[in-house]
């Protein structure tokens, strides 16, 4: 049986709301979203309540990491959808604060991470991206005090900018990735998914596609550059504007030779129509 959320639109009734639940030092685990909620946002909800007593999940579109180009204005809001999947989760609390209460008058504090915060991938493109991010998710961090927190690997620089802040910051809360959910095709759940036309949707899966050939190619003992070199080929013959095609150290994100051990993550975005895509899968 569903029950409604518990939904705080302010600090102090945040933090009664808090108090409320922890009144049984009960563990709480937060789940930082921006709404638009669909099934990979379900899986980290459902995440979030095998690794604490209480979930909260925050919906806030945060301005500060979207560039002037970018699609702050346009970005999918479906409150009263988002509120009815948290309901049929059993979340005990919605965190929707809006703009004023995160940056009050006066707001004049930035994190600048470092680290995988500069590792050559989204933040060749989107440099403004990851001091938005590291400055609000602190925000949350201190704002909910939770436990634990659940983000999605899909966004995988992001995952590791977090866990680095969270750890460097002495900020108190264990960070967990959960794996990326996909369509049954491969595609990447994301909210920006509904702006792919049919035809753009359809090519859509060459980006994971590619990325599996190139985890199979390595396994096998292939070359890395050519491995990445014909994948490049594939994804811009499809009609994508590729970004990026990148194989890294999967905790730093740092560069690595081409028969260099440990573990390997391969990132990808690339742009089909006006939609910029993302993806990552493990070596």
């Amino acid at each position: 049986m569903s029950r409604t959320p518990r939904v705080a639109r302010t600090l102090p009734a945040l933090r009664r709301e808090l108090d409320s639940l922890r009144a049984r030092k009960a563990s709480t685990a937060l789940v930082p979203t921006m709404g638009a909620l669909h099934e990979g946002h379900m899986s980290l909800v459902r995440l979030a309540k095998r690794r604490a007593d209480k979930v909260v999940v925050s919906i806030f579109v945060n301005p500060t990491q979207f560039a002037p180009t970018e699609d702050f204005g346009s970005y999918p809001r479906t409150w009263k959808e988002d509120v009815a999947k948290l309901e049929a989760e059993r979340v005990d609390l919605i965190w929707h604060p809006d703009a004023k209460a995160m940056y009050p008058d006066g707001f004049a504090t930035r994190i600048v991470p470092d680290g995988p915060a500069l590792a050559g991938l989204e933040d060749r493109f989107r440099p403004h991206f990851f001091g938005g991010v590291a400055t609000v998710v602190a925000k949350l961090f201190t704002q909910c005090r939770p436990d634990v927190a659940v983000f999605g690997e899909k966004d995988y620089q992001q995952l590791r900018v977090v866990s680095q802040m969270a750890r460097d910051l002495d900020l108190g809360v264990r960070v967990v990735g959960s794996r990326t959910v996909r369509e049954r095709d491969g595609l990447a759940m994301s909210s920006r998914n509904v702006y792919l036309s049919a035809d753009e949707r359809r090519v859509a899966p060459t980006l994971h596609r590619v990325l599996k050939q190139i985890a199979t190619r390595l396994r096998a003992g292939d070359g890395m550059q050519a491995a990445v070199r014909d994948g490049a080929a594939t994804i811009t013959d499809a009609g994508f504007a590729l970004d990026y095609l990148e194989v890294r150290h999967a905790e730093t994100l740092a560069p690595i030779g081409a028969k260099e051990s440990g573990p390997k993550r391969i990132l990808v975005a690339a742009k089909i129509g006006t939609t910029r895509l993302i993806d990552n899968i493990a070596v």
